[in-house]
This record gives C-alpha cells, sequence and structure tokens, in this order.
C-alpha cells in the first residue's frame, strides 16, 4: 500500500500542490497578523519553500525595513518592495509572506492573482495591539497614538485586504490551529476550482 493511501493528509496535500503548479501561497495582512509565523509553519506542512518579502528586501538593499523608511520614505520602500516581490513570484512554487502594505499596491496585487493565491489573516485590532505591542521595529507605529494608526490602517486596507483569494480569521489561538484552518481553506478553494473549470476532454 502506498504512503499516500496510508495517509489521506499527504494524498490531499499532493493533490493540492498538483493544482497549485508553479504559483505560490501569498500571505497577506496587516503587521501582527502571523503571516511570518503562520506561513513558515503552512510551508513547512506542504514541503514548500518559505519566503519573507521583508527578509528578501533587506537581504537586497543590506539595510533594515525600518531604516530604508527612514532613509528614503514610504514611496521608495513600497517601489522597492514590488520590484522584490514581482522577482520572488516568479520563483514559485513556495510559501510566501508579505509586507502589510504591499498588497496596497496594484501592480503587485495583480502580479499575486497571477503567480499565486492570495490568503488574508484577518486579525481584530486587540489581537494585532497585543502582537504588535511585543516589538519595537514597525516604522508606521512609531507614533504617539500606535492604535489609533492601526484603527486607521484597518479602515483603509481591509476593503483591498478582501480581495485576496482567500480570507481565514486569525486570533489568540494555538499557531498549529490556525495553521490547519488556512490549509483546509486552500483545499476548499482548489476543490472549487476544479470543480467550476473541470478538465477539458482532449478526445
Amino acid at each position: 500500500m502506498s504512503t499516500e493511501a496510508l495517509n489521506p493528509t499527504a494524498s490531499s496535500h499532493a493533490e493540492m500542490l498538483r493544482h497549485l503548479g508553479q504559483r505560490s501561497i501569498v500571505f497577506v495582512g496587516l503587521m501582527g497578523a502571523g503571516k511570518t509565523a503562520i506561513g513558515r509553519k503552512v510551508a513547512a506542512a506542504l514541503g514548500l519553500p518559505f519566503t519573507d518579502s521583508d527578509h528578501e528586501i533587506e537581504s537586497v538593499s543590506r539595510m533594515t525595513v525600518p531604516e530604508l523608511f527612514e532613509r528614503y520614505g514610504e514611496a521608495e520602500f513600497r517601489a522597492l518592495e514590488q520590484r522584490v516581490i514581482l522577482r520572488v513570484l516568479e520563483s514559485g512554487p513556495q510559501v510566501l509572506s508579505t509586507g502589510g502594505g504591499a498588497f496596497m499596491n496594484g501592480q503587485t496585487r495583480a502580479a499575486i492573482d497571477t503567480h499565486g493565491v492570495s490568503v488574508w489573516l484577518k486579525a481584530d485590532l486587540d489581537t494585532l495591539m497585543e502582537r504588535v505591542s511585543k516589538k519595537q521595529n514597525r516604522p508606521l507605529l512609531k507614533n504617539p497614538d500606535p492604535r489609533g494608526v492601526l484603527e486607521r490602517l484597518m479602515i483603509e486596507r481591509y476593503p483591498v485586504y478582501a480581495l485576496a483569494a482567500l480570507t481565514v480569521p486569525t486570533r489568540d489561538e494555538r499557531k498549529d490551529v490556525i495553521t490547519a484552518e488556512v490549509i483546509e481553506a486552500l483545499h476548499r478553494h482548489f476543490r472549487q476550482s476544479a470543480t467550476a473549470n473541470p478538465p477539458k476532454d482532449k478526445t
């Protein structure tokens, strides 16, 4: 008996990877949503490489994201971010975690739609505040009222994040639970796509 027959999870994952092809699974969402942490776990579960766009940007520029913001401003950072993400997407399949503002760029969004399957990790304000308060490296939160900044970002960005192919709620729960929910959402997405677009009869 094959390994896949013994392990239905392995079989279903293999089927999903066949549907994925050369595309990437791309996580989008606000800072603190868990894109990197959950992305790594999803990549490990599916046997795919993991890429963090912020890490790629820092590697290319030899500067940290906060340093880039401070020296060049947000507009220049977003232009660099767009170039890096477009390059990374061409090397799929993989799991890619993107910065909070990346999906707001129309060209980046179109590239993700073409070369990937986007997953929005949607979190409420209290969850995000609890998580981001533990780190001091958030350029957009260097403000006397970080909660107010996050609220404004949610109002501005959530309607755009909602354009993602999948939305998975994240919350104060174990990472393994959220990871499993993301993978199940991906399975459903590909099953629905296969039903809506059955293979054409070549005869």
